[in-house]
């Protein structure tokens, strides 16, 4: 693994996507919908950096399965959302790659009545967007290569990590990942 975005780095991109969102917020609460389970890390970070009343809830939503690292049909459930009905909502996930999760996410949210809808990003890659939907807020922009840490994970490992590392391909073919050395 090799590092590409160091706990330290994390922690001033949040600190900065704190300040923007609450540069546009109404005043009033805010609606934080974080995408399980990648956001988690995200999610509880930006939250405590956030003024005013905030209310917060969790959907599913996943094209990836198990050790795939190329979006398949996304999934979404989200059966636990309360009513959004006039609500100021922000769609936090961790990693903007096609776009489709996210897009989707933001369409549903709207035709359930929320007042306003922003998308808020950990990751942006480079040159994978399949939709016309540009997240409002982006943490750092990074290559189309695939990455873990910080909540995002190769087969339900290394989200634990406190910073966001390059998987190489050789390390994702080898299938073990108990012996990946990690270089910061």
């Amino acid at each position: 693994m090799r590092t590409i975005l160091t706990t330290e780095q994390l922690s001033s991109g949040i600190d900065r996507l704190a300040a923007e969102v609450q540069a546009g917020s109404t005043g009033g609460q805010l609606t934080v919908v974080g995408v399980l389970t990648g956001s988690i890390v995200l999610v509880a970070d930006l939250i405590r950096r956030l003024d005013g009343p905030v209310r917060l809830q969790m959907v599913v939503a996943s094209s990836y399965r198990g050790a795939a690292t190329t979006p398949g049909r996304l999934d979404m459930r989200l059966d636990l959302l309360p009513d959004l009905a006039g609500q100021d909502v922000l769609v936090a996930d961790d990693i903007f790659d096609t776009g489709r999760t996210l897009a989707a996410l933001v369409g549903e949210l709207r035709q359930r009545g929320a007042a306003r809808v922003r998308s808020l990003v950990l990751l942006r890659k480079q040159g994978r967007a399949e939709v016309a939907l540009k997240p409002d807020f982006v943490g750092f922009e990074i290559p189309d290569e695939f990455v873990v840490g910080y909540g995002l994970d190769f087969d339900g490992r290394w989200r634990h990590l406190p910073y966001v590392a390059v998987l190489e391909k050789g390390e994702i073919a080898a299938g073990d990942l108990a012996e990946v050395a990690v270089v910061s």
